[in-house]
């Protein structure tokens, strides 16, 4: 049986209990996800313990509901919920001032906060550049989040998935809505892309 059908299946049988266990599992990948689209006005107001948590409750009410359809992997339902949730902490602390500036995008017909252009920088400094060079500047972010807005929507997204959120090939096809090949095709395509345009940044260099 598929790693996935038996995580379902364990779901179906432990309720509560093994999802608070997944939720602990996944808990890794799950702050890193809030971390990138967290909008960093909220950075030092709201920590990423205190958002799973009450995707956590989120979760338990939605259980049933996926569990009568289960159409997509575990880990993409579990992201889903926390990302609804991180967008419910987002509007309730930011309100009118995050319409303001459009920090959501909609992808396959969900919503989910925009990546932070400050987090990306952050990362990117980390495996781009020389240590030398590591030191994040506003204008870079700036530069960063322009060549992203320069990218199709969806290209974009996958390059973040993936790249960014590692989530597999199989899981951005989830999320995106799309077949496992014409990710991996749109992965390679924006990746190529996005390097292109960061040669054009001061600081990076090729690797």
């Amino acid at each position: 049986m598929h790693d996935d059908q038996v995580r379902i299946s364990q779901l179906r049988n432990g309720g509560d209990p093994v999802l608070a266990e997944m939720l602990v599992e996944h808990s890794l990948r799950l702050r890193k996800i809030i971390e990138l689209r967290l909008d960093p006005r909220l950075s030092g107001r709201l920590d990423a313990a205190d958002i799973l948590q009450e995707a956590f409750l989120e979760a338990r009410k939605r259980l049933h509901r996926y569990l009568d359809s289960a159409d997509v992997p575990v880990f993409v339902w579990l992201r889903g919920v926390v990302l609804d949730t991180l967008i419910d902490f987002h509007r309730r602390h930011l309100g009118a001032k995050m319409r303001a500036v459009g920090r959501e995008v909609s992808l396959n017909g969900a919503v989910m906060p925009q990546a932070s252009s400050v987090v990306l920088a952050a990362w990117l400094a980390g495996s781009l550049t020389t240590p030398s060079q590591a030191a994040i500047r506003e204008e870079t972010a700036r530069q960063i989040d322009l060549a992203l807005s320069r990218m199709d929507e969806i290209d974009r997204e996958v390059l973040i998935l993936r790249h960014f959120e590692q989530l597999t090939n199989d899981e951005v096809a989830a999320v995106v809505g799309v077949k496992k090949a014409a990710a991996s095709r749109r992965y390679m395509r924006a990746l190529s892309h996005f390097r292109e345009v960061l040669l054009e940044i001061p600081g990076f260099e090729q690797q």
